[in-house]
């Protein structure tokens, strides 16, 4: 993951240089993600014309940053799909339904890392099982690493975002309809966005 490409420059300050360039030994260790602070997202393309932005608001995730072996760091994000938020109520509905998620049926989407790697730089890449509707198949994650802190709480902090495409008719999401000028209603690329914050744990 992405913490363990940040470089110093001559140019920093030692103090500026300290609150960028945190210990690497420091940093190692089990993360909580923390919801409030965080988004997971995505954007499907809609009638051909325009994109729909939406997000879930219920989720858990942890991650573990190892230092000295960046191909060691892992994730875990688990989803409440019930909580899919597009700012349309009859729209998120129909998601949760029979021609989408299904939620009563299977309420959760699941992330589990198997492979991490440094590519340079604060820019990191992270693969595991994708999990929806009972399918699980293999994700690529790109991420970059945001930074390290302290909160005003005295809780250690790290940041990343990330991005992906699937196509999620991999997924078993294969309901369209088609329009009257050609092309479909809902794009099967779908970009999924990430930004998280996770707290060291105690």
């Amino acid at each position: 993951m992405g913490i363990f490409g940040r470089k110093n420059t001559t140019e920093t300050t030692e103090t500026t240089a300290d609150a960028v360039n945190p210990d690497l030994a420091a940093l190692t260790g089990d993360y909580t993600i923390d919801p409030a602070h965080s988004t997971i997202g995505f954007v499907a393309r809609h009638a051909m014309v325009t994109n729909v932005k939406g997000h879930f608001n219920d989720f858990t995730g942890s991650l573990h940053l190892d230092g000295a072996d960046p191909a060691r760091s892992t994730a875990t994000i688990d989803v409440t799909m019930d909580s899919i938020d597009t700012g349309s109520a009859d729209r998120d509905g129909h998601l949760k339904g029979s021609d989408f998620f299904k939620t009563d049926e299977f309420p959760a989407m699941t992330f589990r890392s198997t492979a991490a790697q440094a590519l340079g730089g604060d820019d990191y890449r992270i693969t595991g099982d994708l999990s929806i509707l009972g399918v699980t198949k293999s994700l690529t994650i790109d991420l970059e690493f945001n930074g390290a802190a302290t909160d005003p709480f005295g809780n250690e902090r790290v940041g990343f975002e990330g991005k992906a495409e699937i196509l999620r008719s991999e997924w078993g999401l294969t309901w369209n309809a088609a329009l009257e000028t050609g092309g479909v209603l809902v794009s099967d690329k779908i970009k999924l966005n990430f930004d998280i914050s996770a707290i060291k744990n105690a």
